[in-house]
């Protein structure tokens, strides 16, 4: 039963919702080279392999920050970090556009990084402090989900405004949408129920180190970190940066028929994500077996995609970008292990470790990507053949093969720390690994089995 009022209901879901309006505006920023990456490559006079250099760094910037931005997450709270991961991104993006220089485009590159580091994992720390346990797994997939947009607004308008007004006027409305969310936050977010800005007790840095330690040591958290990892990636290259090129160059299609296809990427998304949710809560037994799936889906319609003779259909392209879909939410999951492994108070924490890992993935697979094509690509070619394209992409089953092992592993792992083994069989430790508000009764469904306070061992959760 819960017991927040009707009042605090409506005033959690406008938090929530200005929130997850900035985290939208991250993904629009962060997406934004993607879908600009071939303009990219005349503007700066720059190859394949100086364009994977844009993204890596943004990438690096980003998957270097999540612990660290755990960490200050746990002692400042969310509305401060999204107030700065803001201001960051509205930077970058104005040095974006009036960017010429190689040195200049790649810094501005970082600042979005940066920016965009602090922004999702600050709204998921809204999320358990604001509403009760039980519905954490569909708004953590409905913020994914909302967030996705951003990347439609960057596949579709942004390129349509680029073409008609060129590459500074575009971003540098870019940058005033940023700002605009940026003042929303101010006015809106508070980090908890009850709670005014700068009101929170802000823990000692020692104690929240320690409860990184804490958070690093559960095995459920790196659980969470290999399945963030081998789920995202794919999806992930494909619409931040690959997918584009690939599908222009390689596969032939016009510029405008492969932005519909990135937004029906994003569309599956959107889609997938209550759909994954729902699995979650009705079996949280089994999460990691639908991680698997979706990995198992991913690797297989490549493996079609790039065995195929020539050009792929239409049709298998669009199957393509539909099963990727799954990968954002099938990430997702990943989060939910830190929240249910981990208690509240050092959600920022185990969420910033869950979150490096699909980022260092895509990292490695951006730049081997852009090797691998610079590589294969015959010389004095415009751009690569589809051959290239193919062996890039083959690179993803290393990938794959790393990630899959390393989540049975940690399942093990986790399932053999929740139910110890005694003379009685496996039996529930007493560790509580609901998280939820201060004060909020642990009363979620899902929670309670996948914590083992009812219906099964805690060995099973994972």
């Amino acid at each position: 039963m819960s017991v927040v009022s009707a009042p605090s209901v409506r005033r959690a879901t406008v938090v929530w919702a200005v929130a997850v309006t900035a985290y939208l505006a991250a993904v629009f920023h962060r997406s934004s080279l993607g879908v600009t990456g071939v303009e990219a490559t005349h503007r700066f006079a720059i190859n394949a392999s100086a364009l994977a250099v844009f993204s890596v760094a943004q990438l690096v910037v980003y998957a270097a920050m999540q612990i660290p931005v755990g960490v200050l997450l746990d002692r400042y709270g969310s509305r401060r970090l999204l107030l700065a991961g803001g201001t960051l991104m509205v930077a970058g993006q104005l040095c974006f556009a009036v960017a010429t220089d190689v040195r200049l485009a790649v810094a501005a590159r970082v600042l979005v990084g940066l920016g965009d580091a602090m922004t999702f994992i600050s709204v998921l720390r809204i999320v358990a402090f604001w509403f009760p346990g039980r519905r954490n797994p569909l708004l953590v997939q409905l913020t994914g989900m909302v967030g996705q947009l951003g990347a439609i607004l960057a596949a579709v308008p942004l390129v349509a405004l680029l073409h008609r007004a060129g590459w500074t006027p575009a971003f540098l409305v870019a940058a005033g949408l940023g700002a605009t969310t940026v003042l929303l936050v101010l006015v809106a977010v508070r980090d908890a129920p009850h709670v005014g800005p700068g009101a929170a007790v802000t823990p000692a840095l020692s104690v929240v180190r320690r409860e990184l330690a804490a958070a690093w040591a559960q095995p459920g958290t790196r659980l969470g970190l290999w399945t963030h990892f081998v789920a995202q990636f794919s999806g992930a290259v494909f619409a931040l940066l690959w997918g584009y090129p690939f599908l222009v160059q390689g596969q032939g299609l016009a510029p405008t028929a492969a932005a519909s296809l990135l937004s029906l990427m994003t569309v599956g998304t959107l889609v997938a994500g209550p759909v994954v949710a729902h699995l979650c809560a009705r079996h949280p037994f089994h999460r990691s077996a639908l991680v698997l799936v979706v990995t198992a889906a991913s690797a297989a319609v490549w493996a079609v995609v790039l065995a195929w003779p020539g050009r792929s259909p239409h049709w298998l392209l669009v199957v393509l970008v539909l099963v990727l879909a799954l990968g954002g939410p099938g990430a997702v999951i990943g989060f939910d292990y830190a929240r249910t492994f981990n208690p509240v108070h050092r959600i920022g924490s185990a969420t910033g470790i869950v979150n490096v890992g699909g980022f260092v993935a895509s990292i490695v697979l951006v730049l081997a990507i852009g090797v691998v094509l610079d590589l294969t690509t015959p010389a004095g070619a415009s751009a690569p053949p589809l051959s290239a394209f193919r062996w890039a992409f083959a690179v993803q089953y290393l990938l794959w093969a790393l990630g899959a092992v390393q989540v049975l592993r940690y399942r093990n792992a986790a399932r053999r720390r929740r139910a110890p083994a005694t003379d009685a069989g496996p039996v529930a430790t007493p560790e509580v690994t609901v998280c939820v508000p201060p004060g909020e009764p642990a009363d979620g469904g899902g929670e309670r089995a996948a914590g083992g306070e009812s219906g099964g061992p805690m060995g099973r959760a994972a």
